[in-house]
């Protein structure tokens, strides 16, 4: 069976490859050319893989977004710029930030491409229930090397995205309550949270006092219940995308996830996923 910790740190160490086109400089500045200011931008760049996606879509796939916060971006965006021209600015955005953190010249470049991309290839012989992971896989394959390996990440960051998704709806975990949730562990600032998700205050409020009275908060922070829900959120979630790992032997993953420390690392030291409030 395949290796669930092996296949938990290769998505892990590689996902800042891809988390950092959500934070640079250069995505912001190809939506703003098209037209978009960068809340606009965040959606119908990520949302383009579905067409002119609707707002209803959007909030039902990215899962913890306010509906407001979508409803104000979507569907205006595509009067401004056409799905094909976002993904366009995207993709353009993804290769300078890249090249501009020296990603082109690490050596195992296609090494790493290459067993990334044989994960994601495999992953999309598992379509069924995985929407924004399918409209993705849909997309063409960049021809760049670098780009097809922000590619692969974003294939294998959606499909395991679907089953996290899968697996808080399950646990009737909404998407406010599991930005709470998150918060509460302290691996995310809650302003940060907050602030990006667009939740109203008040609502925030009251979803916090629903999961105290469902013993899963104790003021701000996990309850022993709360922290069990969480683990097993995340052990589900785990598990739902090691059908995309499967599709490399032991050693294979196992090089995956020592050549992931690589990229991820040097993503990181070169400031590609600072973020500002």
């Amino acid at each position: 069976m395949t290796d669930v910790r092996l296949a938990r740190q290769s998505w892990r160490r590689l996902e800042p490859v891809h988390g950092m086109i959500y934070f640079v400089p250069e995505a912001a500045e190809r939506y703003a050319a098209l037209g978009l200011e960068p809340q606009a931008g965040y959606f119908a760049s990520r949302g383009a893989a579905f067409g002119t996606a609707s707002p209803e879509l959007v909030i039902a796939t990215f899962y913890n977004f306010c509906p407001t916060l979508v409803r104000r971006a979507l569907p205006a965006a595509w009067g401004v710029a056409t799905p094909e021209k976002v993904i366009e600015a995207r993709l353009d955005a993804v290769g300078a930030a890249l090249r501009r953190a020296g990603i082109h010249e690490i050596p195992v470049l296609a090494e790493t491409t290459a067993l990334a991309r044989h994960a994601a290839e495999q992953a999309v012989e598992h379509l069924q229930g995985r929407p924004l992971f399918a409209a993705h896989a849909a997309l063409p394959w960049p021809d760049d090397p670098l780009l097809e390996l922000w590619h692969a990440q974003t294939l294998l960051r959606e499909f395991r995205g679907d089953g996290h998704v899968a697996a808080l709806t399950a646990e009737g975990i909404g998407g406010l309550d599991a930005l709470i949730l998150h918060g509460a562990t302290g691996q995310m600032p809650t302003v940060f949270l907050k602030v990006s998700r667009g939740w109203p205050e008040e609502e925030w409020a009251a979803a916090e006092e629903a999961l105290r009275g469902r013993g899963l908060l104790d003021g701000d922070e996990l309850t022993e219940e709360g922290g069990a829900l969480r683990q097993r959120i995340e052990d589900r979630t785990d598990e739902l995308a090691l059908p995309a790992y499967a599709a490399l032997s032991d050693d294979e993953l196992a090089r995956l996830a020592e050549l992931a420390r690589v990229f991820g690392r040097a993503v990181v030291d070169a400031g590609l996923l600072t973020f500002s409030l």
